[in-house]
């Protein structure tokens, strides 16, 4: 079996009405969970949705934990459709509207037992636990606690009936506190085993085996070094020491290899994290390194990476268990710990930067992804109106506040952060890659000017709604032909430039979207732009003025090209410029929109033959 990488779903909390808010927010808060509520009648959530229905099964797809404030009966009714294995059920839990009461429906032997009693003890609730095994023995032994793996999940209905029948167990191979001191009846000849081991081992009958995470496999490799070569390099030296992969804990290796895919390639490849070290740190191994290498050493600054790394992730009361074996542009070695690793404290993880668009800012016109995205960061960089724009998302993160006029020094500051093993989202209104940070982002990556750390991040760019789309929606269909932007700013562009591709658009006959219309100081742009517009398109060509788009005091108007006038223009306001075939239309309720047909309704193929008005 080809394991998979796999990462601990974040818990939501569900609420459908105002009043369990505060109940939902004090459980989201405990658990580190995020809150998602109706949107018909919840105000403040990390995630609104219109129908509960469909959310909660996306949820419960999903994978992730799922802790709804309302009556059981309604949450078993919403999930009974899809209903079918177990054993790939996350975490359900109810919670009472009055907080008294809290039962984990699925995935008791999952983490909804344990869950369940977290969050009763946060809210004083009595947690409903029902579980067999919990109950008589004060554990589940196809829920291990983390840093342990049941690696035959299938036994263990028929070794906890034979518990509960009143059969003993005995213990095999390391010693385990979680199982030592539980209620088991441990007995030295009985017929169940529980074995925990980090070799491989095919498990008996009545026989659970558990591998426990203390293995960590260092890796060294060559510049773009073939993912496959270093999979196979990995498991030879599993096959080695015949450990099973499901006691690795990491992966590890020196930062120099950060954004290495071969790295990542193996990481992946046995589900587990990828953890970096600096030089100065692997070389604080060398007296333990079985094999050192001064060529090694004159090339990355200390005398050993594969057998280095995994030194130093098991600490000084670890061994090293495979000495270093190499391939052709991989080396790798394995060391195992006195205790279970917990890979977040271990080196340090490749950093994130998260480069998301988070639309006009309302919660409403932003992605699930965006929102996904920022939930999942530490640290959010961004102009301090856009950070607030995030309401209560924001919540627990640590906020690194820019003017504006400071884009470089916010997008640098955030590579930087990110450089440092941090995940971190880098805010922007409107779309993350139209006039704002992610280009910024890529051009420091080619023209350099940031630290080695930053230049190895992972950088992953989410859409948002523009100020583009956000005008054309509030005001029909105006962008339904060819259109373009441009920017009416000339502080990073010669205005000479700016004026020939308003000539060129308007010889194009192209909509026209002006973001950075005025400034305080600049008023003389878009009068030239409008009076440059005039000479291909007629007067009457409607504008559409669109300010504050999905925040309070959002204004968007129609006037003729003609009568456009700076005065009625701010900073907070996109200009869409309609072609010579942009119309208006005014429908039955008095509203007039615009928009810009493409043709359809002249075509013999499009439906409308025969079609009177």
């Amino acid at each position: 079996m080809t394991p998979v990488l796999a990462s601990p779903a974040k818990p939501v909390v569900v609420i459908l009405s105002a009043s369990a808010a505060s109940l939902g927010r004090r459980i989201a808060a405990d658990i580190g969970g995020e809150l998602h509520g109706a949107a018909a009648r919840v105000e403040e959530a990390d995630l609104r949705f219109a129908s509960a229905k469909d959310h909660v099964q996306t949820l419960f797809a999903a994978g992730r934990p799922i802790i709804a404030v309302m009556a059981a009966g309604a949450l078993i009714r919403l999930l009974a459709p899809l209903l079918s294995d177990k054993h790939a059920e996350p975490p359900v839990i109810v919670v009472a509207e009055d907080g008294s009461s809290v039962v984990p429906l699925l995935g008791g032997h999952h983490g909804a037992n344990d869950l369940a009693r977290q969050i009763a003890t946060a809210i004083g609730a009595h947690a409903a636990i029902t579980t067999a095994g919990d109950l008589k023995f004060g554990l589940a032994l196809d829920q291990p606690p983390e840093g342990y793996v049941l690696v035959n999940p299938e036994r263990a209905k028929v070794v906890m009936a034979e518990l509960v029948a009143g059969a003993g167990a005995r213990l095999e191979g390391e010693t385990a506190a979680w199982l030592t001191q539980s209620r088991l009846p441990f007995q030295q000849e009985a017929r169940v085993t529980l074995s925990v081991t980090d070799q491989q081992k095919t498990a008996g009958e009545l026989e659970l085996v558990y591998h426990p995470k203390t293995l960590v496999l260092g890796m060294g490799c060559e510049r773009h070094a073939k993912p496959e070569e270093a999979i196979a390099l990995a498991e030879e030296a599993l096959a080695k020491g015949g450990f099973a992969w499901e006691s690795l804990a990491a992966v590890c290796s020196i930062d120099l290899k950060a954004d290495e895919t071969a790295i990542h390639a193996v990481a992946a490849h046995f589900g587990v994290p990828a953890r970096f070290f600096s030089a100065a740190a692997l070389e604080a191994e060398a007296p333990r390194l079985k094999n050192p290498s001064e060529v090694v050493f004159a090339e990355v600054g200390c005398h050993g990476v594969a057998e280095g790394a995994a030194l130093a992730a098991v600490g000084a009361s670890g061994e090293l268990v495979v000495e270093k074996i190499k391939s052709k542009g991989a080396t790798a070695a394995i060391a195992r710990a006195a205790d279970i690793i917990d890979p977040k404290t271990t080196g340090r993880a490749r950093g994130t930067l998260f480069v998301v668009g988070i639309g006009p800012g309302s919660e409403g016109w932003r992605s699930p992804e965006v929102s996904r995205m920022v939930a999942a960061s530490t640290d959010l960089i961004g102009y301090s109106l856009y950070l607030d724009l995030l309401g209560p998302l924001a919540d627990g993160k640590t906020r690194h506040d820019f003017d504006l006029g400071k884009e470089e020094a916010r997008v640098v500051h955030a590579m930087e952060l990110a450089g440092e093993g941090n995940t971190v989202a880098l805010v922007c209104s409107g779309d993350a890659g139209i006039y704002a940070m992610a280009t910024l982002v890529f051009e420091l990556f080619d023209k350099g000017g940031i630290t080695d750390g930053a230049s190895r991040i992972e950088v992953q760019v989410s859409p948002g709604i523009s100020a583009l789309q956000a005008a054309a929606a509030r005001i029909g269909a105006p962008l339904g032909h060819d259109f373009c932007t441009i920017s009416l700013s000339d502080l990073l562009t010669p205005w000479e430039h700016i004026q020939r591709r308003v000539k060129a658009a308007g010889e194009g006959d192209f909509v026209i979207a002006f973001y950075n219309p005025v400034s305080m100081k600049r008023r003389t742009q878009l009068a030239y732009a409008r009076d440059e517009l005039l000479k291909y398109r007629p007067a009457t060509t409607p504008v559409i003025l669109a300010t504050n788009l999905g925040r309070e005091g959002e204004n968007v108007r129609t006037v003729p090209l003609g009568e456009l006038n700076v005065d009625d223009v701010d900073m907070l306001t996109v200009v869409v410029v309609g072609s010579s075939e942009s119309r208006t239309v005014t429908t039955g309720d008095g509203k007039t929109w615009v928009y810009t047909p493409r043709g359809y309704s002249g075509k013999a193929d499009s439906g409308m033959k025969g079609i009177e008005a």
